[in-house]
């Protein structure tokens, strides 16, 4: 990784913004096949052992396994906190950007976050509206140091620096290198001149939005005394990569102290913080944010029914059946057993009045979401929510593919190919009025021996969704005719008989533990995961499974991997 290079921002005619260079990620990509976990397939550009040219060979305890440190730029969700905590400015203005590519899944693989000219000439606008609203009113300046309120008394110059090297430093989530204030007080200076003192800290404010350093998580790290070959993350390194792991946020000042204080220098410190950051509130939007990625709930509220065949349901009901999975995890992570499999299998989940209303539930009233404990001959757990039902249902006909697709690519990490050439001619949904139930219309469309390759991976496991029509409401019947919900999940032996003894099976399934702890992986590291890092992902998961698959202990462990704390040699 060659360093961003910083020097003397250009200003630009026709308004006071200056640019900084703002450094390129070229994009990457994976492949898999039928059936087969896809967390260790795709090319691989490095070994994941030192020394060794076999990176998926055997992982041995005593190998220590780095891992990859791309420049990673901050996220849209990563820039709104970061403003939120550095300026106070709670617009959420990268809103307004365009969404990342989905890469890893989360919009934040670091192979996928390029950046165009367009993005960047945008990432100029957002930042001049940051800073004038950071500087529009003496109680605003006052908010970024005590000076500013009064800097007549203070001295503008004086006043200027102390807002310099305390806003650049915390922006850039390091300590300022030496001329960098200067620089900044420079960029002051020239915005000041024939304006305001205000307009001269908004100069830098923007300066300072738009630098690498502030863009991207800059790691170099610092030689491994004990593996000359190896780097660690400095400090304020480590104390980034856990702030924006729990809090996707910059490190506060508890966090900056540990890193200058070398409480970040060992494993053990390093978890002793990760306790405590996610026993903090402020990790709870990262855990949505997880969910509302891997789930299919992000865009409920914009799901759209045909009125006539879907009645009770609306925009607004699906804003609450969101709701009620982000309520339903939060509770169940971060209060009760909070086990993958048990968030799989729970017996209860939370609504309000008019959600309650919708699913045909008694006794539950008010605006207020409530846990309300649930009929398992009907639903169980996280899959069988109304939400998550619904959201894997395009049209107002169920589709078993679409479901069953879900589960195993998502959520089991088998990967299926898309078809091409010949076979894509003949991927065509079926005829409506083919089959009164989608068994009957999907076995019809599924017949082609080639089709039958990938469909019997995943209709088996969409079919025994059928119970649940297109807005997730129960059901025993579609046309008058009995709904048969028998079905399979692939790798396993026998045959389940309906949703409820899916979600058990899912639940007790291997596959499904160590995929939700991929995918935590490569959301927590920022990363596709490749063949170099098997040994990365074994670590995890083993410790998953130890933990009895405890979330909360999944992302601690996260923190203690060799890929966490050590990185591969610089590359120049």
């Amino acid at each position: 990784m060659s360093r961003p290079s910083r020097h003397q921002p250009a200003r630009r005619r026709g308004g006071a913004r200056w640019a900084a260079p703002i450094a390129l990620v070229l994009a990457g990509g994976c492949t898999g096949s039928v059936g087969e976990p896809g967390a260790d397939s795709g090319s691989s550009s490095g070994s994941g052992k030192p020394g060794t040219d076999d990176p998926i060979g055997v992982c041995q305890d005593d190998t220590v396994y780095p891992g990859r440190a791309p420049l990673r730029r901050l996220t849209r969700f990563e820039y709104n906190n970061t403003v939120r905590d550095l300026l106070g400015d709670t617009t959420e203005p990268a809103f307004s950007l365009p969404s990342e590519d989905i890469g890893n899944g989360f919009g934040n693989d670091a192979d996928t976050l390029s950046v165009s000219s367009l993005l960047a000439e945008q990432l100029g606008t957002i930042a001049e509206g940051i800073a004038k609203r950071a500087t529009a009113t003496p109680e605003a300046l006052a908010r970024l140091a005590p000076c500013a309120g009064d800097v007549t008394a203070a001295g503008e110059e004086a006043c200027a620096r102390t807002i310099v090297e305390d806003l650049a430093a915390r922006a850039y989530r390091r300590p300022l290198q030496a001329g960098e204030a200067d620089e900044l007080l420079a960029l002051y200076s020239a915005g000041r001149e024939d304006a305001t003192f205000a307009a001269g800290i908004a100069t830098v404010i923007e300066a300072v939005l738009q630098s690498p350093d502030f863009l991207y998580r800059v790691e170099w790290g610092a030689p491994d005394p004990a593996r000359p070959a190896l780097r660690r993350p400095t400090g304020d390194e480590m104390a980034t990569r856990l702030s924006y792991l729990f809090w996707g946020t910059m490190p506060d000042e508890q966090l900056r102290s540990a890193a200058r204080a070398g409480e970040l220098a060992t494993k053990e410190g390093v978890r002793s913080h990760a306790e405590r950051m996610l026993d903090d509130p402020r990790a709870r939007p990262v855990v949505r944010f997880f969910f509302d990625s891997l789930l299919p709930i992000s865009s409920l509220a914009d799901l759209e029914r045909d009125a006539e065949a879907f009645p009770t349901f609306s925009r607004t009901i699906g804003s609450l059946m969101r709701e009620e999975t982000q309520r339903f995890l939060e509770q169940e992570i971060f209060e009760e057993a909070g086990t993958w499999p048990s968030i799989l299998t729970a017996p209860y989940t939370y609504m309000n009045g008019p959600l309650a209303a919708f699913y045909g539930v008694s006794g539950v009233t008010g605006d207020a979401f409530q846990r309300v404990e649930l009929d398992t001959t009907q639903r169980l757990g996280l899959l069988t929510q109304a939400g998550v039902m619904a959201g894997t249902t395009h049209s107002n006909m169920t589709n078993p593919v679409v479901r069953g697709s879900f589960v195993v690519q998502k959520l089991m990490c088998h990967v299926i190919p898309l078809p091409t050439g010949d076979i894509l001619e003949k991927v065509k949904p079926p005829d409506p009025y083919t089959g009164k139930t989608a068994r009957e219309r999907f076995s019809q469309h599924s017949e082609d021996k080639v089709c039958a390759t990938c469909h019997q991976f995943m209709d088996p496991v969409g079919f025994s969704f059928e119970n649940y029509d297109a807005v997730g409401l129960f059901r025993t019947t579609e046309n008058d005719v009995a709904i048969d919900a028998s079905g399979s999940v692939p790798g396993t032996e026998g045959t389940v008989s309906g949703p409820i003894e899916l979600v058990r099976k899912l639940a007790e399934t291997e596959d499904v533990q160590s995929c939700f702890a991929t995918h935590w992986i490569e959301y927590a590291y920022g990363l596709t995961l490749r063949a170099e890092d098997k040994c990365t992902r074994e670590a995890v998961t083993a410790a998953f499974k130890t933990s009895g698959y405890n979330v909360k202990q999944l992302l601690i462990e996260l923190t203690q991997t060799d890929a966490f704390h050590t990185m591969a040699p610089r590359e120049e």
